[in-house]
């Protein structure tokens, strides 16, 4: 097979179109494809696989059914809806493109790509999946499935992310569903993203399985395992952090809310050091009690003393790793004050359920919950 025996764009998007009509997966946002289901899966599905995030887009459609439920809706209420899937600032970026859409666009999503795109939130991406998926419009999608997909059919051997290859990737893509006849570009773009998530994978694709394998040119040269190229990972940082748990008289707990421009905004869980307060290494200890006790003292304007370790929590993220070290600790001197945090609350141990907070704060909950 040479480069000239790559055939029309309408023969790889037939054959594609054959396949997912055979037999495409039943998705609970494929059956109507309505533009706010469409906009609610893709932003889940990012960093998500199919089977985790399933059953959190089928709880936040009883919750939040429409564009306007979403837009009255308490933010808290959006974050707890949103706990567990990561990557909050989506759910805070959906939030306020639903109060947009309803405030200029009637309650409507759009189907124009540049209002889309002015969407907190909504990139090219994403824009192109409503436009195709709910609008039937031929509009391109390029996510990870698909450029692993693109990158072994043509056998693309540079960096799929460099800025080249992510104009020749994103104009491939454009030309297939520009070749796909009219109404079917959702349908393309869908068996673009089926194919790359159950033949076409990482590692070792079912080449046998995939209707595009006698087009594939990294099939037919034996590369398709090493297709797209990877790009050498740098060593992940990871710091040491702590979190305190601090007990008022009446064996309430003292929690705070995440700044909006910090990561994990907006989310609440227990005060304590970020990502690099404590330096590396942490040498025992004396060292994280000093680290915490300085980042209450800032943050809050108490002065603390540490009475117990809890078992540390290992947690990664997408750029880093941490050690979270959660501290029992006693008050000295000083009333809890928001300095560094937007609001801080004192709550039961049975109250903590009701808040949305992150993983790693969830587990020191169940930690407190369970003594």
């Amino acid at each position: 097979m040479s480069i000239q025996d790559t055939p029309h764009p309408t023969v790889i998007t037939s054959a594609l179109l054959d396949w997912i009509a055979a037999g495409r997966r039943d998705l609970p946002w494929r059956r109507a494809r309505a533009p706010y289901a469409v906009l609610i899966s893709e932003v889940m599905l990012q960093q998500t696989q199919v089977a985790s995030m399933t059953p959190y887009f089928e709880r936040w459609m009883i919750r939040f059914p429409s564009v306007r439920a979403l837009a009255e809706a308490p933010l808290d209420d959006v974050l707890k809806a949103w706990e567990g899937l990561g990557y909050y600032a989506r759910a805070r970026n959906l939030h306020t493109a639903a109060q947009v859409i309803v405030a200029q666009h009637g309650s409507e999503i759009p189907a124009d790509r540049e209002a889309l795109l002015r969407l907190p939130g909504v990139g090219r991406y994403t824009a192109g999946a409503i436009l195709s998926l709910a609008f039937g419009r031929p509009e391109p999608i390029l996510d990870g499935n698909v450029r692993r997909v693109l990158c072994r059919v043509d056998d693309i051997a540079d960096e799929p992310k460099a800025p080249a290859t992510e104009r020749r990737l994103w104009e491939r893509a454009a030309a297939l569903v520009k070749a796909a006849p009219t109404g079917k570009a959702g349908d393309l773009n869908e068996a673009l993203m089926e194919l790359g998530a159950l033949v076409c994978t990482p590692g070792k694709p079912d080449c046998a399985a995939c209707p595009l394998a006698k087009w594939c040119l990294a099939h037919a040269r034996g590369v398709e395992a090493e297709r797209p190229v990877k790009t050498a990972r740098k060593q992940t940082p990871h710091y040491h952090v702590t979190a305190a748990l601090i007990q008022d008289r009446g064996g309430w707990f003292l929690i705070v809310r995440r700044p909006a421009e910090r990561l994990l905004g907006g989310l609440w869980g227990f005060p304590g050091s970020a990502a690099g307060d404590c330096g590396a290494p942490v040498t025992g200890p004396d060292a994280l009690a000093t680290c915490l006790a300085d980042a209450l003292r800032e943050t809050l304007g108490i002065q603390v003393e540490v009475d117990e370790a809890l078992p540390a929590i290992r947690h990664a993220y997408t750029h880093f790793r941490i050690t979270l070290h959660p501290l029992r600790c006693r008050v000295v001197s000083g009333e809890p004050q928001a300095l560094g945090y937007p609001e801080v609350r004192w709550v039961s141990a049975a109250q903590l359920a009701s808040y949305a907070f992150a993983v790693t704060d969830r587990k020191i909950a169940g930690m407190l919950c369970n003594d």
